[in-house]
């Protein structure tokens, strides 16, 4: 009987790009969990009145919150073409090697482009 690793290491296991899509898709949900008091204080902030929308712009005026929403943009962009991705893959579509690569790659893709964009929006 082999021994079993007691714990998984993922910087030394050799996924293939699907795998690393997968965990990135775990890991920008979680970021967008994280996020969701911030975005909701954020809302509740700028609906408070004038001065309220003052403060939160000012706020996003600066690099550090920007590269903070971008960040964000990315994580749900990401977790939205991989959560889209494995709703395909559930009933049985594009579960070969080749097409489960390809789609992979376009998730990169399209989160990164949604992202360049963002970013050209915000940084303009």
């Amino acid at each position: 009987m082999a021994k079993r690793p007691v714990y998984l290491d993922l910087l030394h296991i050799h996924l293939p790009l699907a795998g690393w899509v997968s965990v990135m898709h775990r890991i920008s949900g979680a970021l967008l969990f994280i996020a969701m008091p911030l975005g909701v204080w954020g809302l509740s902030v700028s609906l408070s009145g004038e001065d309220g929308f003052k403060r939160i712009t000012d706020c996003l005026s600066q690099p550090l919150p920007r590269l903070i929403l971008l960040l964000l943009v990315w994580a749900l962009a990401h977790h939205g073409f991989a959560g889209l991705r494995h709703l395909a893959l559930d009933v049985h579509w594009g579960v070969g090697l080749r097409c489960a690569r390809q789609t992979s790659i376009a998730v990169l893709m399209a989160s990164g482009l949604v992202t360049l964009f963002a970013a050209w929006r915000l940084f303009a």
